[in-house]
């Protein structure tokens, strides 16, 4: 049995639990020849959702990237991006989150994010945070164009969908809202679960909708967030799929909830664990 301390999603803390997975999954992978000179070397940030909730997300991603041969590293002290208090309109807290993570993630390696809000966060909204203080918002703008979200990265840099995966079952897929309207990210998820051999891939009707999840929007205006969230949930069972599966954590897990209370067995799954058990 695995025993996770579930922290709150405004976290201050280290993310430790991702960190102490990361520890033991390199200790564990000594033998394999994955950290020799001259690999790809990226920083991987945690997020809250996978932290807290999600470790096995973690893992996955971790997982695929040693099996692609890029050097992790996880940096120590990493939280929050800040995104729930600037969603809620807590900017000067939004603002001590993304100092805090400008100050951790140095360098000029790519940042690795498994999460398309946060990753939309980071690239669209830290420059504009510290707009009038020049030093920090040119570290911010720095810091986004090294930002890749996850599916973006093993498409457009590691060209993952070219290997040979494998998959199983009957798959759909959600597009979140950042990941797709903010990001432009449409077709690189579709890419890797099509490039899934022995899964099948089933559109999902109107995928670009929202599911209702909207971070702070779920709390504040929870009876909105409940239709839209059985709307998709509707959407998903209407597939026949066996799995949906999404690049946001916070999405899936919403719609999960949905399904949940439609009496649906369908399980919600992020695309890195589909990519993991594939690769």
């Amino acid at each position: 049995m695995r025993i996770y301390f579930i922290r709150p999603l405004f976290c201050g803390g280290n993310l430790t639990m991702l960190n102490h997975t990361f520890r033991s999954s390199v200790r564990s992978s000594r033998s394999l020849t994955l950290y020799r000179e001259g690999h790809m070397r990226i920083q991987l940030f945690g997020t809250c959702l996978v932290d807290a909730i999600y470790p096995e997300v973690g893992e996955a991603v971790l997982h695929i990237l040693e099996k692609c041969g890029v050097e992790v590293a996880f940096p120590p002290g990493q939280t929050c991006c800040g995104q729930p208090a600037y969603n809620a309109g807590y900017h000067k807290e939004a603002r001590a989150a993304a100092e805090h993570f400008l100050s951790v993630f140095t360098g000029d390696d790519p940042i690795l994010v498994p999460s398309g809000s946060c990753a939309a966060m980071i690239k669209h909204h830290y420059p504009g945070l510290f707009a009038g203080n020049p030093n920090l918002q040119a570290a911010a703008e720095k810091a986004g164009a090294r930002v890749y979200e996850l599916t973006q990265f093993l498409v457009q840099v590691l060209k993952v969908h070219e290997m040979n995966l494998t998959g199983k079952g009957k798959v759909t897929y959600h597009s979140s809202c950042h990941l797709t309207r903010t990001l432009g990210l449409r077709e690189e998820p579709q890419m890797l679960l099509r490039a899934l051999k022995g899964l099948e891939f089933i559109p999902l009707a109107d995928a670009t909708r929202c599911c209702g999840f909207g971070g702070v929007f779920m709390a504040k205006l929870p009876e909105i967030s409940i239709a839209i969230a059985t709307e998709k949930a509707d959407n998903v069972i209407a597939t026949g799929a066996d799995i949906v599966t999404g690049a946001d954590s916070g999405c899936l897990m919403n719609i999960a909830d949905a399904l949940k209370r439609r009496g649906s067995t369908i399980k919600a799954k992020h695309i890195a664990e589909l990519i993991a058990e594939g690769i």
